[in-house]
């Protein structure tokens, strides 16, 4: 697999238009910390670690939605692995006019983007949200 956090947007993205309970993701730091990310901002309803059957750690995701619409109406690659986007926190656009969120790695962890311009850090933007 050669874009793992593309593997993550897809799978999200599939579980919420086929109204999925909750959807099995294999397991690494930054998957999880975009998955606490969506929690904190609302787009998701849980997250936790699990095995699958050959003992492998997943991520368990529990999807969430709204009057029976899916939280997660869109979901983006920005930064792929043949072209990375980098922008300063003066830089980092928004997502439709701040209604959504955009989630870029920095020095500082992974942040979104209202903290990156609050903070002052700039980095590769991974994905939008909204």
């Amino acid at each position: 697999m050669t874009d793992p956090i593309s593997d993550l947007l897809t799978r999200l993205r599939n579980a919420s238009k086929a109204r999925l309970d909750e959807c099995s993701i294999p397991h690494s730091t930054l998957k999880a910390s975009i998955a606490g990310i969506l929690k904190t901002e609302g787009y998701i309803a849980d997250y936790s670690d699990g095995t699958d059957a050959q003992g492998h750690k997943t991520l368990v995701v529990k999807m969430k939605y709204v009057e029976g619409a899916p939280a997660i109406t869109g979901l983006t690659r920005v930064s792929t692995p043949g072209r990375r986007l980098y922008f300063r926190y003066t830089e980092i656009p928004r997502v439709l006019n701040g209604l959504g969120i955009g989630i870029v790695s920095t020095s500082k962890g992974l942040m979104k983007d209202a903290d990156c311009r609050r903070n002052r850090a700039g980095g590769e933007m991974i994905c939008n949200v909204w």
